[in-house]
């Protein structure tokens, strides 16, 4: 008998070639509740919007879920902090 090399057989799929970290055409980043014109004030007396950027368990929610520039996300969790010290939240 002869030795033979055995190939595979289609193995390279359409599937392959993708992937879910590619970059998407159409990319935007939606701007800043908390600033811009109308925008509510960050303070640690204003429970109700402090509370928005908050989870169930209390824990501060980060700015690339919620959307809030980095200035404003300082801003926020600092407030937010000082509420928890005043057991306001």
């Amino acid at each position: 008998m002869k030795n033979r090399k055995f190939k595979k057989k289609g193995n390279t799929s359409s599937f392959a070639k993708l992937s879910i970290f590619q970059n998407q055409k159409f990319k935007f980043k939606k701007k800043c509740p908390l600033s811009g014109k109308g925008a509510p004030t960050i303070d640690y007396k204003n429970i109700r919007l402090l509370k928005k950027y908050t989870s169930e368990n209390g824990k501060i929610l980060p700015s690339r879920i919620t959307s809030v520039s980095l200035k404003k996300q300082r801003e926020l969790s600092l407030s937010i902090k000082r509420a928890r010290n005043l057991a306001l939240i």
